[in-house]
């Protein structure tokens, strides 16, 4: 297909990065050899063609003609080898790669944190290859040179651009949804079918019926901003999706009171000791291995602990294997052995963690000042100043709690102590109720990691006791130790606990707030660098209705109905409470609507859908439209009623972000959009005038939200969604880059208040921009000459952490923690049956050949798998069924039964089935997908609020605190396919 020409003033970034060779190409027009021209030469198709016939003639073997190569039009025989001749081009092949007519700079809007500057290099009007930038500036020449940056799945991106699954023109489904049958509409039809459903809904007062999911902002901010600034001004509902990938990790917020804050990866570098617990760097974080791999440069000792003999662990000193599901055992097991033998940092634990706090041993509660008459509390709320013991003996408050802050962040007061608190102590209290026994934290701590011996831990995870002992110390001895925690932790459904095991290491052992320390957690993007511009941009009312995935999908798919009484009961007190919303709101009546309408985009919702069945049965026919906007028929465009065509990555301006640098760089169109396609801006721009439209033609009055203070004005949609809502210029954000020049310009990373510098659009197309500073949602800031590291402002300047206690938290007293013995990390083996009552654990890792469902159809990366969905064995579970590697196999439980080819794999362990995720269910010879296996399923801990009545510490918001989803502790058994037993 042709295109239109693709030159775009001002973001070109040169000719190459060899300089086009000395500028000794061709002029712009037919290359040699090109199959336009008329000169009879063979062109590339056809030569290549014609090489594929002659393999089929067998040329070259003693049965083939002596011309019969030349039965191909075009061929003559050649006399003078050396000389020229007609179809010599077939040699400038390769030489070709290096003409170009233009070339952009652009990168890969995809969940894999990469981030990852690339030139697009195009010719004749199409995208002809792409290459890694290689010019991130250097901050400090003391770590390996960041550049290049890249993996192989964006080195064939082209193949999505030019590829015929392209969805080029709007398309209505005309056949049930999944069947595949559509037809060709006009963008007018098909934005004025949505628009015309919509101005229904909101007529009818069931706006909140209304929801937008899209995930990751950090990768592309103004696309996501587009359907969010959107639903935001229907009145919408915003869906989280960090907990709902289960990429949440939430002991983070439950001990450190913060969303997930990383180091940028090459503070690996900087690490004397690194542990890769979990996250198959290799696979998973290629752009980043080098820090991991060149770290044994600088002397760091690498640990891997994975299940599996990963493409990690075969890059490290040593490899632990414990047993799946048993990681936090482990960590607790080394957490005893620090505490044991006294390996631990005293200074600070008291100063900076709540191990020197009181606890009622009648209730389970930290002692507050309010329950002390002699403590005489100035505090505004002493039921929120948690006690210590001095050495004296003495109550002393512990400065930085909660009740003498103002919120959960407030950097105006200090941890700083004026005493030394006792750490392991026991005593009586008087208090306004009588005597009472208290204990410190610590002393509470000591007595769960007892319980963690290396018999135990030996029994649980079956590594061994000298080993795990030996690594415990030499982390705790260490200068700089580091953890990189990834999703083989997080996806099980006691995660929490896992994470708060895994912290714990680093809190004992003082790792926390330099460089080379801490305990990184690498899944999916949470969190954006330009964060104020990105929010303002995507949520102009400044009124959210943001709604964890998790719960939303777990009430409207009918699960909640069949889940345990207990479980049932605490997820619908959290609803009741306010703790975790559900929409739509409940009414007036009690009654309480089904979801209408779900837009998605940049992301495959449906294909990553936990309880994947359910959705399909109970939540899907609930949704009277869905609509997707896409550049390929994923799995969630497949089930869609209406599907957009959305402009490539190398087809928009927008920015890109990640957490594991500190960048920014930018998208640019190198070519126009494909036939009919739009970018996500344009599209909800077009759809916000059409909405307008249809809303001034019926007269629709503004409606009063039943929420919050302000009305929804469909008559005026269009132009609120066009103008910028901070400088109040009417049609200023009409267009994709005006909306990538508002996201820098309004953002403290890019334009600091009280500076002259500031980043701007152009500059991040001439070369990757470091960032300035580090607005107020990260806990350290961006200093010149060295990789960004976490924490430093509690570690280094002393401020109090985001939680209750103003420190590092490992006592949780809430209510429902302590009823289930959670209010100490401790290890729980997971829910029984789930899926079933099967004698395999199955899990669905990340996998080197796709970002999540993103290239799993691409042809070059297909074959160099197997080419279809696969399942790994071990050697004796296969031989046990009966199975041979490449046999059909089914895996199945109580949900399902999905059929697949077997693939033996000694590396995992036994009794262990896994699938690498992603899998579209037009993969799967029976409609089925990877997650058609997995049961949902929510933990009651991680709906609560607290404190209760205030949420200060722990609060839902969208991606920071909320239900994950869990991927593992799920049941399953294999069989060939055909077999008897079916």
């Amino acid at each position: 297909m042709s295109r239109n020409d693709a030159s775009h003033d001002g973001e070109t970034t040169g000719e190459s990065a060899a300089d086009k060779q000395a500028n000794d190409a061709p002029e712009v027009g037919d290359p040699p050899g090109d199959p336009a021209s008329s000169d009879g030469l063979v062109s590339r198709r056809n030569f290549l063609e014609g090489i594929g016939i002659a393999s089929l003639l067998g040329i070259g073997s003693s049965t083939a003609s002596d011309d019969s190569l030349f039965q191909m039009g075009g061929l003559k025989p050649v006399d003078d080898t050396i000389g020229n001749y007609p179809y010599r081009e077939w040699e400038d092949l390769y030489r070709d790669e290096w003409d170009w007519d233009s070339v952009s700079r652009s990168t890969h809007s995809v969940n894999c944190t990469g981030s990852c500057s690339w030139n697009v290099y195009v010719k004749n009007g199409q995208v002809w290859r792409e290459e890694q930038s290689g010019d991130y500036p250097r901050f400090d020449e003391s770590l390996p040179d960041p550049n290049p940056r890249g993996c192989q799945k964006g080195a064939c991106y082209t193949d999505y651009v030019n590829a015929d699954e392209r969805i080029k023109h709007p398309l209505k489904r005309v056949g049930e949804r999944g069947e595949g049958k559509w037809k060709r509409i006009s963008w007018d039809e098909a934005l004025t079918e949505i628009a015309e459903h919509v101005v229904d809904e909101v007529q009818a007062g069931r706006y909140d019926a209304i929801s937008g999911f899209t995930p990751i902002p950090a990768m592309s901010p103004v696309s996501f901003a587009s359907g969010s600034r959107l639903v935001n001004l229907l009145g919408g509902v915003s869906h989280s999706f960090y907990d709902w990938y289960s990429d949440l990790p939430p002991g983070q917020p439950i001990t450190w009171g913060t969303q997930t804050d990383n180091a940028e990866s090459a503070d690996w570098y900087n690490s004397d000791y690194i542990i890769a617990w979990g996250s198959n760097i290799n696979v998973t974080r290629i752009p980043d291995a080098k820090y991991f791999l060149e770290s044994g440069y600088n002397g760091t000792k690498r640990v891997g602990i994975f299940t599996d003999y990963s493409q990690t662990a075969i890059h490290t000193d040593e490899w632990l294997s414990p047993d799946s599901g048993s990681d936090t055992a482990l960590a607790l097991g080394m957490a005893q052995t620090i505490v044991d033998e006294e390996l631990y940092d005293e200074a600070h634990l008291k100063e900076q963690t709540d191990m020197p706090l009181l606890v009622r041993q009648d209730t389970g509660k930290f002692l507050r000042a309010s329950e002390v008459p002699s403590v005489n509390s100035s505090a505004d709320r002493p039921e929120w100043m948690m006690l210590m013991l001095d050495s004296d003996g003495r109550l002393r408050e512990a400065p930085g709690s909660l009740g003498e802050r103002d919120g959960q962040k407030d950097y105006s007061k200090s941890i700083v102590l004026d005493f030394d608190p006792q750490l392991d102590a026991e005593t009586t209290v008087r208090t306004e109720d009588g005597n009472v026994q208290v204990r410190t934290v610590w002393a509470e701590l000591k007595d769960e990691l007892a319980t963690w011996d290396p018999e135990t831990v030996h029994d649980v995870t079956e590594v061994g006791k000298e080993t795990y002992q030996r690594i415990a110390r030499e982390f705790a001895e260490a200068d700089k130790a580091k953890i990189i925690h990834g999703k083989g932790v997080n996806d099980w459904y006691h995660n929490d606990l896992g994470n708060r095991a895994l912290q714990l290491l680093v809190t004992l052992t003082g790792n926390l707030g330099e460089q080379g320390t801490g305990l990184d957690h690498y899944v999916g993007q949470e969190k954006i660098w330009t964060f104020h511009g990105w929010k303002t941009l995507s949520f102009p009312t400044g009124k959210v209705r943001g709604v964890p995935t998790t719960l939303w999908t777990y009430y409207h798919a009918g699960i909640l109905d069949n889940t345990d009484p207990d479980t049932a009961a605490k997820i619908r007190e959290s609803i009741d409470k306010g703790w975790m919303p559900v929409y739509p709101e409940e009414r007036d009546d009690d009654s309480r609507p089904d979801p209408t309408t779900m837009f998605v985009w940049r992301g495959n919702y449906f294909n990553q859908a936990k309880g994947n069945v359910a959705v399909e049965e109970q939540l899907w026919p609930k949704l009277d439209l869905v609509v997707d906007i896409n550049f390929r028929m994923d799995s969630t465009a497949l089930y869609s009623d209406i599907v957009l065509p959305t402009a490539s990555h190398y087809e928009k301006h927008d920015l890109s972000m990640t957490d594991m640098h500190t960048y920014v760089h930018p998208f640019t169109p190198a070519v126009e959009p494909l036939g009919e396609s739009k970018t996500d801006w344009q599209i909800f721009r077009e759809l916000a005038a059409k909405i307008q439209e249809v809303a001034t033609d019926r007269g629709v009055e503004p409606i009063q939200d039943r929420k919050f203070d302000r009305e929804i004005d469909l008559q005026s949609i269009y132009d609120d969604f066009v103008r910028d809502w901070e400088t109040g210029e009417e049609g200023a954000l009409a267009e994709d880059r005006a909306a990538c020049e508002y996201i820098l310009e309004h953002s403290e990373e890019t334009n600091p208040a009280d500076s002259d510098e500031q980043i701007t659009f152009a500059d991040t197309v001439e070369q990757p921009q470091r960032l300035l500073e580090a607005g107020g949602h990260w806990t350290s800031d961006i200093e010149d000459g060295e990789a960004y590291a976490p924490w430093k402002d509690f570690v280094q300047d002393k401020n109090p952490w985001p939680t209750a206690t103003g420190r590092q938290q490992y006592y949780i007293d809430h209510d429902w923690f302590l009823e289930l013995g959670e209010q100490l990390p401790t290890h729980k083996e997971g829910p029984e049956n789930t899926g079933g009552d099967y004698p395999m654990e199955y899990n669905t890792p990340h996998g080197r050949w796709s970002i999540h469902s993103t290239w799993r159809d691409n042809e070059k990366l297909l074959r160099l798998q197997r080419g279809e969905p696969v399942l790994y064995l071990h050697p004796e579970d296969a031989a046990e069924r009966g199975i041979e590697d490449g046999d059909t196999v089914e895996v199945f439980n109580d949900l399902a039964e999905v059929t697949l080819q077997a693939k033996i794999y000694p590396s995992s362990q036994r009794g262990t089935a896994r699938m690498y995720f992603a899998w579209e269910r037009f993969q799967f010879e029976d409609d089925t997908n990877f997650n058609s296996l997995v049961p949902m399923y929510m933990k009651p801990t991680q709906l609560v609020q607290y404190p209760e009545d205030s949420g200060e510490h722990l609060h839902f918001f969208p991606n920071y605190w909320g239900p994950t989803g869990v991927n593992s502790d799920v049941r399953v058994d294999v069989r060939k396919a055909g077999g008897d037993d079916q």
